[in-house]
């Protein structure tokens, strides 16, 4: 895991839109993650990669908060799912967050996709609460990293 490089927002924004394309006939809109602005998450210190062999296979958008760490987005090349790519990702987040001092990590996913909240929910996150968000209603998960 690394940080990204600002030469690398492209690169960053197709593995989301890869990554993410299935789950717009699902939620019926683009998920967010979809509409983020890379450079300016590669300028601020929070986009991560998991690269192998020059080629990016995963991306994280993390985010310091006064008592969390929230991740923002999580993507794996759709080519590379199965390999264990994401639980590497969500290991560097827990890792990262007790790096941080911070106490949980929190997220937030579109609540019309189930497999991602069951696997959040296989993780340890437990939903704290809904929200409406841009259009696309959310569900809030947190999870201790102690």
């Amino acid at each position: 895991m690394r940080l990204a490089r600002p030469e690398e927002a492209a690169a960053l924004a197709a593995l989301v839109e890869r990554a993410y394309a299935p789950y717009v006939p699902v939620i019926g809109i683009r998920p967010l993650p979809m509409e983020d602005d890379y450079p300016a998450r590669i300028a601020a210190g929070q986009a991560w990669v998991l690269e192998e062999d020059g080629g990016i296979l995963g991306l994280l958008v993390l985010e310091d908060a006064a008592d969390h760490l929230w991740l923002d987005n999580i993507a794996v090349e759709p080519a590379r799912h199965g390999a264990g790519i994401g639980r590497r990702l969500m290991d560097f987040v827990f890792a990262e967050a007790i790096r941080r001092n911070k106490p949980e990590v929190r997220l937030l996913t579109n609540e019309k996709m189930a497999r991602n909240i069951g696997i959040y929910r296989r993780l340890g996150f437990t939903e704290y609460g809904r929200r409406e968000k841009l259009g696309r209603r959310a569900v809030l998960m947190r999870r201790p990293v102690a």
